[in-house]
């Protein structure tokens, strides 16, 4: 009973956890003249990161029905739910302002969240990329979680700082509150994992 009690609770707190921002960013007044596109940038952005909370949760049996082979299961998916998010994050401002995009990309923004989420796109793709092609280049899981966890740890680390730097439709509490529970479950993770032994 008691661990059906704990089960739940875990499920309502990542609930809340992962709603109420995007619930807070939909109410924002700074939306209201806003195109379509721009607004669809904003979300896919702000979910990319909610997702992010989920995966370290997976990786380490931590999320309540999901754990061994259904969790890695779930865990891979996600990360390509992930990837998605970030491409359409970066698609629909592009078509927003194409000028933006490319002075971000080519590091010459002026505004200094673009190049933490040029550097966390990057090493995100890079993330998928190795994932995508672990089974044909045979990684042993050691290879394979020497090459992972500083990279997904890098995409976390890089991702938050990159939102904190942002002033827009996301607000600041739900904000925060957000990016320290992605930074504490995935110092758990890497905790639990004993990330630091991979390179002994």
């Amino acid at each position: 009973m008691r661990d059906r009690v704990n089960s739940w609770l875990i499920w309502f707190l990542l609930i809340a956890v992962m709603t109420v921002p995007m619930a807070a960013a939909a109410a924002s007044p700074l939306l209201a003249w806003r195109s379509a596109v721009y607004i669809l940038a904003g979300f896919a952005g702000i979910f990319a990161m909610v997702l992010m909370l989920v995966q370290p949760m997976l990786a380490t049996n931590q999320l309540p029905g999901f754990a061994g082979a259904r969790g890695r299961r779930v865990h891979r998916w996600i990360g390509f739910g992930v990837i998605i998010a970030v491409a359409v994050h970066v698609i629909a401002l592009w078509i927003t302002s194409p000028p933006d995009v490319v002075d971000a990309l080519l590091f010459r923004s002026p505004t200094p969240f673009s190049a933490w989420g040029v550097i966390g796109m990057w090493a995100l793709f890079l993330t998928g990329a190795v994932a995508a092609v672990r089974r044909r280049a045979r990684l042993s899981p050691r290879t394979w979680r020497r090459i992972h966890l500083p990279l997904t740890t890098g995409v976390v680390c890089v991702s938050i700082v990159h939102a904190m730097l942002i002033e827009g439709a996301m607000e600041i509490v739900t904000k925060s509150a957000l990016c320290l529970f992605v930074l504490v479950a995935t110092a758990k993770a890497l905790k639990d994992l004993r990330a630091w032994t991979i390179w002994r």
